[in-house]
């Protein structure tokens, strides 16, 4: 007799089910209908692997959904008036269910149970559907990949089905939210960037926000970057990812460990550190930053899709708070033809930024360069500076621009004064805070009420180190 070959012997498989843990949950519910709450949520009729399970289900869902009470009665009736009740196994059967539940307190755990065997049909009918889309030879690779991931991201984010939120819920959702605020004013609110003025004007970055960071070249952006990277990690215990496409790591890292040990930058890259302070203070910072949650990405040329991917991956493995993009204007699209322009190439690159920023949930910051018109028409920019495309204004939520006043003018009665400009704030009111630039430490600081301005009006009402 010859043996089955393999494919043939995976054909016959069973899928993962767990027939127990179904007759057990439903059991559960009808006898404690209050955890429909939270099992209505994650468990859809669809989770159930039998189809007796699947439709008595369906049918205590719709009955929780009208707000009718769930028993054996109101479960009986409704699957006649649907002629489904000889199709599950009659009254019997449901009364069955309800009378042998081990322990209808275990009922999440019963959920969990089920849900677990429902993600792993559906990663396996994501792995064929995966397959046959790489057995059709398509064009993109990376467009594939990124189709691929997505499938096996939509069976593990079984939430994400929900399109549509009634009003009536998003209003009492942001009551919730108006009065924990109100009752704990110190509490953060947003990711905080460390400096005073610049949180009090923002309240932090909020999630899902695209926040565009902007300066020409040499007025600190990778700096202020790697300044509110090191804040939120340090300070506040915030996961930061951040995706270097201009500098490599080792430099991101040579310029955090003198801003935060205090120590000249060119020494410390050049191996001129010449006293016991300085590298006992190198030591101290290297301890500290080694702790930190912040997660770098320096792969040149990374496109929208492998960027993604990445973050996605990122914020499975280790959670994500902050996601950096330095800088905007060099990474790959993805979409765009070889005849399409650089307008057209940055306008799919923000709008993708912001997708992402949506579709993680978190605040996105990406630098951006400035066009020539600052330089040749003098003064501080405008949002109309923004290079290569009006859509960078449009897609982000937050424009800040970094303006240094001795960088244009050498004579400057301001020497290292920075100012941070918010040109846009979608949420919140637009201002300007200004922060001392430390060249020989790169980095920013706060400035404290002897420089006036409206940095010293925001000191008065500092915000609080839990912001």
């Amino acid at each position: 007799m010859a043996q089955s070959t393999p494919s043939l012997n995976k054909s016959l498989r069973t899928s993962p089910h767990n027939i127990e843990a179904e007759r057990a949950l439903i059991g559960a519910i009808m006898l404690k209908p209050d955890i429909m709450h939270d099992t209505s949520v994650t468990i859809y009729p669809e989770s159930f692997y039998a189809d007796k399970h699947r439709v008595i289900y369906d049918a205590i869902l719709s009955i929780f959904m009208k707000g009718d009470p769930i028993d054996l009665l109101s479960v009986t009736t409704r699957l006649k008036e649907k002629d489904q009740l000889e199709r599950v196994g009659g009254a019997t059967y449901i009364t069955e269910l309800a009378e042998t539940v081990p322990a209808a307190g275990n009922a999440h755990y019963y959920a969990e149970l089920v849900q677990n065997k429902a993600i792993l049909r559906g990663l396996i009918l994501a792995a064929e559907d995966i397959a046959e889309l790489a057995y059709g030879d398509p064009e993109s690779l990376d467009e594939t990949l990124d189709i691929a991931e997505k499938k096996v991201y939509s069976v593990t984010n079984t939430n994400s089905g929900q399109k549509f939120k009634t009003l009536g819920s998003s209003l009492t959702e942001a009551w919730e939210r108006f009065e924990y605020l109100n009752a704990n004013q110190d509490e953060r609110r947003g990711v905080p960037s460390g400096f005073n003025s610049i949180d009090s004007l923002l309240s932090g970055f909020q999630k899902s926000d695209l926040i565009i960071l902007a300066a020409r070249p040499s007025m600190g952006k990778t700096t202020f970057a790697l300044d509110i990277a090191r804040n939120a990690a340090l300070k506040y215990k915030a996961s930061v990812g951040i995706f270097s496409l201009e500098m490599s790591d080792q430099q991101l890292v040579d310029r955090m460990l003198a801003a935060e040990a205090g120590v000249d930058s060119w020494k410390l890259r050049t191996g001129k550190l010449s006293t016991d302070a300085e590298y006992e203070a190198v030591q101290a910072a290297m301890a500290k930053l080694a702790d930190a949650p912040i997660h770098i990405d320096d792969q040149p040329g990374t496109n929208l899709l492998q960027m993604r991917s990445s973050a996605r991956r990122l914020k499975n493995e280790h959670g994500l708070d902050l996601l950096i993009v330095d800088y905007l204007q060099l990474i790959h699209p993805t979409n765009t033809k070889a005849s399409d322009n650089m307008v057209q190439q940055v306008t799919e690159i923000s709008r993708s930024l912001k997708l992402l920023a949506r579709e993680l949930n978190v605040p996105v910051i990406a630098l951006s360069q400035l066009s020539r018109a600052v330089e040749q028409r003098g003064g501080k920019p405008r949002l109309s500076d923004l290079r290569d495309s009006g859509s960078i204004e449009q897609d982000a939520d937050v424009v800040m621009f970094i303006h240094r006043e001795d960088k244009i003018n050498k004579d400057s009665d301001r020497p290292n004064i920075a100012e941070i400009m918010v040109e846009k704030h979608r949420n919140g009111p637009v201002g300007m805070a200004e922060l001392y630039f430390d060249a020989q430490h790169v980095r920013f600081l706060n400035l404290d009420t002897k420089h006036g301005g409206m940095s010293a009006a925001f000191s008065d009402n500092s915000v609080n180190d839990d912001f």
